[in-house]
């Protein structure tokens, strides 16, 4: 009788235990009044920066030969970049790639027919006006290939925060109104949930040599960074 009654006292500590661990172990099932608000917010400001990866791919007869292809490209591209005024801690060279290429035929060997070097530059172009020269100055030392160009922004610390601000202004807002509207009154704060947004760039521009011309150097300083953010929050009510 003493081992059943003391068998019974130990399962009801071990659940009162478990009763009281559980909120800390699933702080995020509310089970008082609450209110869950999402804020959000969104900056369009002005590119005054980009970034550009270049690539240049050359085929030869031979691996040395298309090595010394690709190499002298990229060592003359990037002394025109340092000439230009770019600094070399902006330019960021990528190692070669060097692949041969074979010839296929039904029921013969395969036939070795040469090789294929390339090589990838990525810029970081901090005047917006000079970008135009730096994608012709790229084309005219053989990068054959414009990967992608990003347009950015100098001051993207600040225009987070900015919009990270205004993400917790509306969640505020929003929850202010919705409690004012049902009769009811904040109670302070419960639960932040916050995940970091990223800058939405322009749309990536692709072309190789072959391609037309670009424009003008006017159409790359009206391009914008788009910044967002959201902030989930869930606020108690009295």
């Amino acid at each position: 009788m003493k081992r059943s009654l003391l068998s019974n006292l130990l399962t009801s500590t071990f659940l009162s235990a478990s009763i009281l661990a559980a909120p800390l172990l699933q702080a995020s099932e509310v089970s008082f009044p609450h209110l869950e608000t999402v804020g959000v917010s969104q900056l369009a400001v002005e590119a005054d920066m980009a970034e550009i990866n270049v690539q240049v791919a050359i085929k030869d007869k031979t691996a040395k030969g298309a090595k010394m292809l690709s190499d002298t490209a990229v060592a003359k591209f990037i002394e025109r970049l340092k000439a230009a005024g770019v600094e070399r801690a902006d330019i960021q060279s990528a190692n070669l790639n060097l692949q041969p290429q074979y010839h296929y035929q039904k029921d013969k060997p395969a036939e070795l027919v040469g090789y294929n070097a390339s090589r990838q530059i990525t810029v970081k172009v901090k005047e917006l006006a000079r970008l135009n020269n730096i994608l012709d100055s790229a084309l005219e030392e053989g990068i054959n290939r414009i990967n992608n160009i990003a347009l950015k922004t100098s001051k993207e610390a600040d225009y987070v925060e900015k919009a990270r601000q205004a993400a917790i202004l509306d969640a505020k807002n929003k929850a202010s109104s919705l409690a004012k509207g049902f009769g009811e009154k904040l109670d302070g704060v419960w639960e932040i949930r916050y995940f970091e947004q990223h800058p939405v760039q322009p749309v990536m521009l692709r072309m190789n040599a072959a391609s037309p011309k670009f424009d003008a150097a006017e159409s790359y300083q009206q391009g914008q960074v788009t910044i967002t953010d959201r902030v989930e929050v869930v606020f108690k009510l009295k």
